[in-house]
């Protein structure tokens, strides 16, 4: 039951409404134009003993209702963050280009370089013989692939963000220029046209090599360019099949995709059903098939409450430990040791006596190997059926997050960990 204020409490409302009906009575009774005062208003003001006081509290305990839903009111999740519309999805292109303007940056010369220098020298009328490849220097060039993403109904004339990565062994694209590079999409048709100056978020400096320091901060040998793609062909799109539109959950789940289709059909009657773990197929009213934008608007701004499945994931490379508000451990007794293990490696000399005629001085290497057990206790835990309580209990034992990942898997194995287990 939800929390009420004492001020919304309807004991305390009927007792103020009881008093102030009988302060009203008696100064009513002992006013001295009382007998002057209409029937009308009288006889609703001394009345049957509780006809004001029913009013008043009818008045509070429908204000009380309207407070306990305010407050029993859980705040759901938009379905336009929880789904994507089945055809409104991106695509991906792909382009192969120059990034000239480096300043001895570039490739070493490889061949394939050479060989794309050449082919865009002879677009603008430059014939360079096969034979005198070898003799373009490529020191300030580097041959790249340039990626993009183009979303649904992006229309010719729009721009899009590109990344640029080098392909061949330039040291930095650090203030080149990407020259005009067609990008491609899965049909090999050209859908939009990549160029300008890259933005490359590190640096090298240093000579490197013999006796030569090199720094280097982040990649690069990888760019972007914001807004260097332009766009020059749009990809058909169709969301809307036989009059209907289908939501696809970012998250597949099946309780999930029922309680959207629940929450749906309170707005429109009998409109939508669960398809599977992913798809929810929506239908679309009459009147609403002339305008599927404003149809899928409304469906977007439905709430509804997503189900969380009790899940575990545990990434050993970075320490990181998240689970999810669902899972539950069963009671379990858990003894956690650590064991250390030590080995020092070192080198004696020995030498022969004093004076001595025979002998040689030796290196002899000698190693100590030493082994720490921490002392551990059987703890006993009881079940725990919050992550709360989970965190609580494994707090409490002192144990590490590297402890704390062997401790889930050992769990699990055993079968008391009631929760999906992820390991990365």
């Amino acid at each position: 039951m939800p929390l009420v204020p004492r001020y919304l409490n309807p004991k305390h409302l009927c007792a103020a409404a009881q008093r102030r009906d009988g302060e009203m009575k008696e100064n009513i009774q002992s006013s001295p134009s009382n007998a002057q005062l209409p029937k009308r208003v009288t006889s609703r003001s001394l009345g049957a003993e509780g006809s004001l006081l029913n009013v008043e509290c009818s008045k509070w305990l429908l204000l009380l209702a309207l407070a306990a839903l305010t407050f029993n009111a859980s705040a759901g999740v938009r379905v336009g963050d929880l789904v994507t519309i089945a055809g409104a999805r991106d695509n991906q292109l792909v382009g192969y280009g120059l990034v000239a303007g480096l300043a001895n940056d570039g490739d070493q010369n490889p061949i394939y370089t050479q060989q794309t220098i050449a082919n865009m020298l002879e677009r603008y009328g430059v014939n360079i013989p096969a034979a005198s490849l070898s003799a373009l220097s490529a020191k300030n060039v580097a041959v790249v692939m340039v990626t993009a993403d183009i979303p649904a109904f992006i229309k010719p004339g729009q721009r899009l963000d590109v990344l640029v990565a080098s392909m061949g062994d330039a040291k930095s694209l650090q203030g080149g220029v990407l020259l005009q590079t067609p990008l491609l999409g899965a049909d090999n048709k050209v859908y939009a046209v990549a160029q300008g100056p890259v933005s490359v978020g590190g640096f090298t400096a240093g000579t490197g090599g013999g006796g030569g320091a090199t720094v280097t901060k982040n990649h690069p040998t990888t760019a972007t360019i914001i807004g260097g793609a332009l766009v020059e062909g749009e990809i058909p799109t169709t969301i809307v099949h036989d009059d209907s539109v289908e939501l696809l959950l970012r998250e597949p789940d099946f309780t999930s995709a029922s309680r959207l289709a629940a929450a749906i059909n309170d707005l429109f009657t009998n409109s939508a059903h669960a398809v599977d773990s992913t798809t929810v197929r929506v239908q679309m009213p009459p009147a609403a098939v002339a305008s599927p934008v404003d149809f899928i608007a409304q469906l977007e701004s439905v709430e509804v409450t997503p189900d969380v499945p009790a899940r575990v994931v545990i990434n050993e490379r970075t320490g990181t430990i998240v689970a999810t508000a669902g899972i539950q451990i069963s009671s379990c007794a858990i003894a956690q040791g650590n064991i250390t293990i030590n080995v020092a490696s070192t080198l004696d000399v020995s030498q022969p006596n004093p004076f001595s005629s025979t002998g040689t001085t030796e290196v002899t290497p000698r190693t100590t190997t030493e082994v720490t057990e921490n002392k551990s206790a059987v703890v006993t835990l009881p079940e725990l059926p919050t992550v709360e309580k989970v965190a609580t209990a494994l707090n409490t034992l002192g144990a590490t997050p590297r402890d704390i990942m062997a401790i889930f898997e050992a769990m699990k194995q055993a079968g008391a960990l009631q929760a999906e287990l992820i390991i990365k």
